[in-house]
């Protein structure tokens, strides 16, 4: 860029200003169901407190000062309130984040978060990015079309062998004409006419693949070499095999390998060129003139270069098929072959050239660096003079690419579907794509018929479109992004209802905020958990917007990794951190909810029962000691290890992911499980209480210690019925509380009398 003056400073976007922030956005303080509902139940104990003071100041006929018997009242029935039940599950969490990661089944997770742990067993809808997530995000060349022919990874050696024979006849015309003054012309051939031009078409679409990127090769530099002998010996480190190709798009990487493994090697790149070795080890030096990048609008990229044996100036382009068709010339077989590669799985490129003469570049450069000095409109300008250039291009090939699937993503998605979490696939591929992935992933049954959503851009098509969706019944919805936006502006609520009921849902075309949307629209009309995986920044939204966020280290980074509350390696542990930790998490901190709760109500129960007996006096029946040691030393260890309890087996819990059901409906803590735990509680206590009373009525003196010790023994009695799966640590807990008990009554007597 050249400046007619002095230059101050330079503005450029950075912090809010840049495109990753921009798609993203402000992450919200997540809290899980569970802690939701025991805070409806602790409301509820709290107006139990209020309403047993009242009738009991009520009874005592309101003499005195009532108001001041309340208060006492308040204080002897605090108990209600489980004041210990936050620390207690905090605790629990914390206990449950150490298990998670400590599991050799899935090595790598992260708990990121100590809040949330019980949502993983609860969720409903899960929602999942494709590439990188579902797929590896390793891209492998897998097909390259002619028109005429098309060659797969079987036929590979056939380009190779054309390839090795072009470079040949080219070499061999070079150093014929250094020989020979006589200007050079192509050696005659006797291979028939369409082979020679099928194997010309070769040759220009590999060379166009090798030129048309970003990637650059790099070389691990050996111990002992200064880097001027580095660059001395540049021809010897071409061919060393440690060479890596770095770019940002793993599909470039992809192209530019099987260049390699076809014979045309990119062994050198600068600013300003690039070099090729050929079969036979000639290096071959292209001049690079212009470049422009791929961006997300014009979804295409394009090189201009120059030969520096032959001076030839050809331009390059390579995009997808959206933006190419309407710039190369016409044909009548690429929209249909890049269905069929869709079709496939396959992530289709178009590439194309055209070569300039000396004057048209001359012509080009000189429009191009006016409008980059435009100070208005300069994008546009720019765009102008690109596009210009970019009319009737000559159709060279097109490529498909093959992102494999992740290591057991059918069988784990297949559980997740057993176990009725309903998966939807947010992805910014083709639908072709995008349908391909979700039959070959399993994510959509083949019994399954899947309805493709036609794009609407108007009110009545989209009406039309949700009608005809209307009529289907359970089958999978395959939907664009624009065609999603169109139906959530004018069918927001009709539109969602529909698609819930499908058991499986795919939106291309995505932008990341659209993803974030979708989770929104989720957890508003229906209410249910949600959960949100992904492995690159683009996910980012969608994960903080869940009730849930899984993120995945891989290629991209990572960002989505540290910005999820879970953290994990690969897709298929999902299975194991719902089905086992999620159903684990969810169960232990329902009883151990429902256990505190239990603990505060039986000894206010009790003290109920005393100060009734006794004509309704506020006097309280264990004081000092004994209530601050009935919540930590004698009952806080044998409750707590609730933790450790399973009802079922982790292999069962993989076998039959069908008991994942139960819990999203919540039946462990409930209203229902909560009046029961209220019932026992109220039971035991006036048994305890009456029983001391009647039975031990001679020894009256010796009514507390008798009542205390009867309720240590059945606290630690119910703890012990209400396991399902003893643990060595839970055995300790029970001998060491009671233990501390029968330790502690040698200066309990003060208490006791």
């Amino acid at each position: 860029v050249c400046f007619s003056g002095t230059v101050i400073g330079v503005v450029i976007y950075t912090g809010k200003e840049t495109r990753s922030v921009m798609n993203t956005s402000n992450p919200k303080n997540k809290v899980g169901l569970l802690d939701l509902e025991l805070n409806q139940l602790t409301k509820a104990l709290f107006l139990a407190l209020v309403a047993l003071s009242v009738v009991m100041v009520t009874l005592q006929g309101f003499v005195g000062p009532w108001y001041r018997n309340l208060f006492r009242f308040l204080l002897l029935f605090s108990y209600i309130i489980p004041i210990s039940l936050r620390v207690n599950l905090d605790m629990g969490k914390a206990a449950y984040g150490w298990m998670i990661m400590k599991d050799d089944n899935i090595p790598g997770t992260v708990v990121r978060t100590s809040t949330i742990p019980e949502e993983l067993g609860r969720l409903v809808y899960l929602l999942t990015d494709k590439t990188g997530t579902l797929t590896q995000n390793e891209m492998i060349f897998k097909r390259l079309h002619l028109g005429t022919v098309s060659y797969g990874t079987d036929t590979m050696d056939e380009i190779q062998s054309h390839i090795i024979n072009s470079y040949s006849q080219v070499h061999s015309q070079n150093s014929g004409s250094s020989t020979s003054s006589t200007p050079s012309r192509k050696p005659q051939s006797s291979a028939p006419k369409v082979r020679k031009s099928v194997s010309s078409r070769i040759h220009e679409a590999v060379k166009a693949i090798a030129l048309c990127h970003n990637v650059t090769p790099v070389y691990e530099s050996r111990a002992g070499v200064s880097a001027e002998t580095e660059y001395a010996e540049v021809d010897q480190d071409f061919s060393d095999e440690n060479r890596t190709y770095q770019a940002s798009s793993p599909d470039e990487v992809a192209l530019v390998q099987w260049t390699e493994s076809v014979g045309l090697t990119l062994v050198n790149r600068d600013l300003t060129s690039m070099q090729l070795k050929t079969p036979g080890g000639h290096i071959l030096t292209y001049y690079i003139l212009q470049i422009f990048p791929f961006t997300s609008e014009s979804k295409r990229m394009g090189i201009i270069v120059r030969d520096e044996s032959s001076g030839e100036i050809t331009f390059y382009m390579k995009g997808a098929d959206v933006a190419m068709s309407t710039i190369v010339q016409y044909n009548d077989w690429l929209e249909e072959e890049c269905g069929n590669m869709a079709r496939e799985g396959l992530r289709t490129l178009v590439v194309a050239k055209k070569s300039l003469t000396e004057e048209q570049y001359q012509d080009f450069e000189s429009r191009y660096n006016q409008a980059k000095l435009s100070i208005h409109d300069r994008n546009l300008k720019v765009a102008a003079v690109v596009e210009s250039l970019e009319r009737e291009m000559e159709l060279l090939c097109l490529t498909g690419v093959e992102d494999q699937l992740q290591a057991d993503v059918r069988p784990t998605l297949e559980m997740l579907r057993n176990a009725g979490i309903k998966i939807w696939m947010l992805t910014g591929d083709k639908l072709e794509t995008a349908t391909c992935i979700a039959k070959s992933s399993h994510l959509v049954s083949r019994t399954q018929d899947i309805h493709i959503f036609r794009p609407v851009t108007t009110r009545g098509e989209a009406h039309l479109e949700l009608n005809a969706f209307r009529r289907k019944h359970d089958c999978a919805l395959v939907i664009s992004g624009d065609s999603l936006e169109v139906c959530l502006k004018y069918y927001e609520h009709e539109f969602v209802e529909l698609a819930c009921q499908c058991p499986a849902v795919v939106c291309c075309r995505c932008s990341p905020t659209q993803k974030a949307h979708i989770v929104k629209l989720l957890q508003h009309h229906t209410g249910k958990r949600t959960c949100a995986i992904g492995d690159g920044g683009n996910d980012v939204s969608m994960i903080q917007a869940a009730d849930c966020g899984i993120g995945i280290e891989g290629k991209e980074g990572k960002q989505a990794s540290l910005a999820a509350d879970f953290s994990i390696t690969q897709f298929k542990h999902i299975g194991r951190l719902l089905m086992v930790h999620g159903r684990n998490s969810y169960k232990r901190s329902a009883a151990l909810g429902q256990f505190v709760m239990h603990r505060g109500l039986i000894i206010s129960t009790m003290q109920a029962v005393f100060s009734s007996v006794f004509y309704f006096a506020s006097v309280p029946l264990y004081q000092g000691f004994l209530m601050v040691g009935y919540a930590t030393i004698y009952t806080m260890f044998p409750v707590f290890s609730l933790v450790l309890d399973q009802d079922v087996k982790p292999e069962m819990a993989l076998l039959y992911p069908e008991l994942y059901k139960d819990l999203t409906k919540g039946r462990s803590l409930s209203f229902k499980t909560f009046l029961i735990w209220v019932l026992i509680s109220i039971y035991q206590g006036g048994i305890l209480m009456y029983g001391a009373l009647l039975l031990f009525e001679s020894e009256f003196v010796h009514v507390v210690a008798i009542s205390f010790t009867a309720l240590i023994l059945t606290e630690l009695l119910m703890v012990a019925l209400t396991i399902r799966t003893w643990h060595w640590l839970m055995v300790v807990a029970e001998f060491l509380s009671l233990g501390c008990y029968v330790a502690s009554l040698a200066f309990l007597n003060e208490y006791f009398g």
